[in-house]
């Protein structure tokens, strides 16, 4: 089992999601492990009010974080064959 959640481990390190927000205005990229690796707004975005820049991004972020997060769950429970883990993410 442990070469398993090695292995899953491996798997989402090297898996990319890309998340987007306020229909493309604002784009993230974060691996399985809920690293973040890239934030990008686009410039006609980015002269938007203050807080419909903030709503946008934090959205962004938390559908990116949500998305790890469960990217990661079923990796991890595919490896230990369901049992839980604590600690994980």
């Amino acid at each position: 089992m442990q070469q398993k959640v090695e292995e899953a481990n491996e798997l989402l390190t090297a898996t990319v999601l890309d998340v987007s927000a306020g229909g493309g205005a604002v784009t993230i990229k974060i691996n399985g492990q809920g690293e973040f690796l890239d934030l990008k707004l686009d410039p006609e975005f980015a002269k938007e009010d203050a807080e419909i820049l903030q709503e946008t991004l934090l959205e962004a972020i938390k559908d990116a974080h949500a998305k790890a997060k469960a990217l990661n769950e079923e990796k991890m429970s595919e490896a230990t064959a369901g049992m839980q883990m604590p600690g994980l993410m």
